[in-house]
């Protein structure tokens, strides 16, 4: 009801449980999959998996929304691809960007778990060390990775570095390329886990 009262905004479908709605999500091919963490037959993140995850030759955005403020489901969730993370009672404004920047590429993460979700990726590295990057990056790619991983959507981007929004894109891509990376969530997690950038 929430989305469907937002202009722009259409609910193609809707499902009782994840097995459900993985199979909707593949036929008919929405912009954005909303997924719970919790749902019957197969929770939130495996579905993410199933549609955004690393082995998805064409993956979906997905958004991924909880009432638990865990650490863990948040990990879990952008591991598997997910390209946004909200808590319930985020409200109905930000869910609806949530949605808008996934289906434009971008992601957004709930306010209130950003900076610990950060603070956890600085801390601990990954379980393998990251592949540094064949090309090097070069000095604007380097500006434009701390501005990803800092949250910041393209307009944002382009306002703060004085460049054209068409740029920034070409720029992120460019990251995307040499990182052998999918999305931004990705772009930040890379960042965060080579010490390319530390929380504030």
């Amino acid at each position: 009801m929430i989305l469907d009262a937002q202009p722009g905004i259409e609910v193609v479908a809707e499902a009782a449980d994840g097995h459900r709605a993985v199979e909707l999500a593949r036929r008919l091919r929405p912009d954005v999959c909303l997924f719970d963490i919790r749902m019957p037959r197969c929770d939130g993140i495996e579905a993410t998996r199933s549609l955004a995850g690393p082995d998805v030759a064409d993956p979906m955005a997905v958004v991924v929304i909880t009432t638990f403020d865990l650490d863990e489901y948040v990990y879990a969730a952008l591991r598997a691809g997910a390209r946004g993370f909200l808590l319930k009672d985020a409200g109905p404004e930000l869910l609806a960007q949530a949605v808008r920047a996934a289906a434009g590429g971008d992601a957004l993460i709930a306010p209130s778990i950003t900076a610990r979700l950060l603070s956890a990726f600085a801390g601990t590295g990954p379980a393998q060390p990251r592949v540094q990057p064949i090309e090097p990056l070069t000095e604007r790619e380097e500006e434009i990775l701390v501005t990803v991983a800092r949250g910041r959507t393209n307009s944002e981007i382009a306002d703060e570095l004085h460049i054209s929004l068409s740029t920034v894109k070409s720029h992120v891509a460019s990251l995307m390329t040499k990182l052998g990376v999918r999305n931004r969530v990705e772009i930040a997690m890379w960042a965060y886990e080579t010490n390319r950038v530390r929380p504030r």
